[in-house]
């Protein structure tokens, strides 16, 4: 299906872009990981994608953080294939607390890696889909693109802010064979999710048992966390030709969350 194309993902060495990186693989896409962790971890992966999928898979270890590293990042794909055909941003970090006491370093960093990179990565990409007359540009966003939660106002602001680029990108490029859409899960248990499970019980002063059955999964009437596969199937159908009149989606796989 996606033979000879080439899928850049964000913040893939772990969690949900992992298996978007890897399920891109499994129909025939040239992968480029991105994402921190031990390095003979990381090669493990890019050499497991590679040889299973008989795909060509690349790594680079860009900090989505900083504007030249994913120029460079970008200039490099490019280069070497021709094209970012499928550029899927899934690079993000949280951080819970009350607004009080919020720290504004945090604030810079979670607006920098989940909504500005997202700009960079695509603002490199498009000319290229723009030549060939195709591409995909997939955004990871969240349930927090459409709704709030309390103390999370970093990371609620930069996925809405995820969405006001998803929709406006797809009407520039729209002429041009490209599709631009947001994929909004609702609470995936990945790293990132256990990682705030301890901080939201403090911010709010109960348990972490309590975090996840009255706050989670509170949120999404099924009661089930989405899983990485449901994420990863609907972002290899939005890379499809199926979806070619599929744009400016703000897509919603939260159990039910946004339907309240």
């Amino acid at each position: 299906m996606l033979k000879g194309k080439t899928a850049l993902v964000t913040g893939s060495t772990s969690g949900i872009g992992q298996g978007v990186a890897e399920a891109l693989a499994a129909r025939g896409a040239n992968v480029i990981l991105n994402g921190f962790g031990p390095a003979d971890e990381v090669e493990r992966l890019r050499a497991k994608i590679a040889s299973e999928h008989g795909v060509e898979a690349r790594y680079a270890a860009a900090d989505m953080s900083e504007p030249e590293a994913i120029e460079s990042m970008m200039r490099r794909a490019i280069g070497e294939f021709g094209a970012v055909d499928v550029l899927v941003n899934n690079a993000g970090i949280q951080f819970v607390s009350p607004i009080e006491d919020f720290p504004a370093g945090k604030w810079d960093a979670i607006i920098a890696i989940n909504l500005t990179a997202a700009f960079h990565t695509i603002r490199h990409a498009v000319a290229p889909m723009k030549q060939r007359r195709w591409g995909r540009i997939i955004n990871i966003a969240s349930a927090h693109a459409l709704v709030a939660s309390p103390f999370k106002s970093a990371y609620v602001a930069a996925k809405h802010g995820i969405a006001g680029l998803t929709k406006t990108v797809a009407l520039e490029v729209a002429e041009h064979g490209i599709t631009v859409n947001a994929i909004c899960p609702g609470y995936v248990l990945t790293p990132l999710v256990e990682k705030q499970i301890p901080d939201t019980a403090k911010a709010r002063g109960i348990t972490a048992e309590q975090v996840v059955n009255d706050v989670l999964l509170a949120a999404q009437p099924t009661k089930q966390f989405v899983t990485v596969n449901q994420v990863a199937a609907t972002a290899v159908f939005l890379a499809s030709e199926d979806a070619a009149s599929l744009t400016g989606v703000i897509l919603p796989i939260d159990g039910g969350w946004t339907a309240h």
